[in-house]
């Protein structure tokens, strides 16, 4: 009878991605650039709200996006058509997430010298996205209406790690099963430190409470 080994690892899988993350996080405050990681499902309204942000946030700010996806440019140029700013798309040639070397990679090539802000669309999934560190100031996701007030409880580590939480398309509220203060209740469960700010990109509501919100996390990020 053969003898069976027990390993035990003590190193984390993402262990070095963090490491990586953390060098990047210190590379660009030294650089000056707040790099945003927004994280939602496909069709949560990403690219919408981006766009309704951008352009109230533009004329205060030198802002990139980065656009994340398995395939296509279509978000990419979206952004650079309705906004004016620099965009790029980044593939991830079939990979659900981004991690921090790609994120690296993809700064790399928007030049961050001209920016001081620079959004990431991360790949449309709750789950992996939330694994992996990309090495932005902030992180974000976006939860739409449509989608269900349950989804704290079902995919609770994107809502554990995301310092703000956009509840988007209010506008639909009368037409879907979908409990605002339960799903608040819910989140703040998950993450009592999250800010929870709900919106409507196609109608523009609440885009002002979220430019705000932005501009005090520069602030005290350039300030510290």
């Amino acid at each position: 009878m053969s003898e069976i080994k027990t390993i035990i690892v003590n190193r984390s899988a993402y262990a070095d991605n963090d490491l990586e993350a953390n060098a990047l996080r210190a590379y660009l405050k030294e650089k000056g650039t707040f790099v945003v990681n927004l994280m939602s499902s496909p069709g949560a309204g990403k690219t919408t709200t981006l766009t309704k942000l951008i352009n109230a946030l533009k004329n205060e700010y030198r802002i990139g996006v980065m656009e994340a996806d398995i395939d296509s440019d279509v978000d990419a140029i979206s952004i650079a058509k309705n906004t004016g700013v620099k965009s790029i798309q980044l593939h991830t040639s079939g990979m659900c997430h981004l991690d921090a070397g790609m994120t690296k990679s993809g700064l790399d090539s928007i030049d961050i010298n001209d920016l001081d802000l620079v959004f990431l669309e991360n790949v449309g999934n709750l789950v992996c996205p939330a694994e992996f560190d990309t090495g932005a100031s902030l992180d974000i996701m976006i939860l739409s209406v449509p989608e269900g007030d349950d989804k704290p409880l079902k995919y609770p580590l994107v809502f554990e790690k995301c310092d703000l939480v956009i509840i988007n398309k209010i506008d639909t509220l009368e037409y879907f099963d979908f409990n605002l203060e339960k799903c608040t209740e819910w989140i703040k469960r998950r993450n009592k430190n999250a800010t929870i700010i709900p919106i409507s990109a196609k109608t523009g509501q609440g885009i002002e409470l979220v430019a705000k919100y932005f501009k005090e996390k520069i602030r005290n990020w350039k300030e510290n």
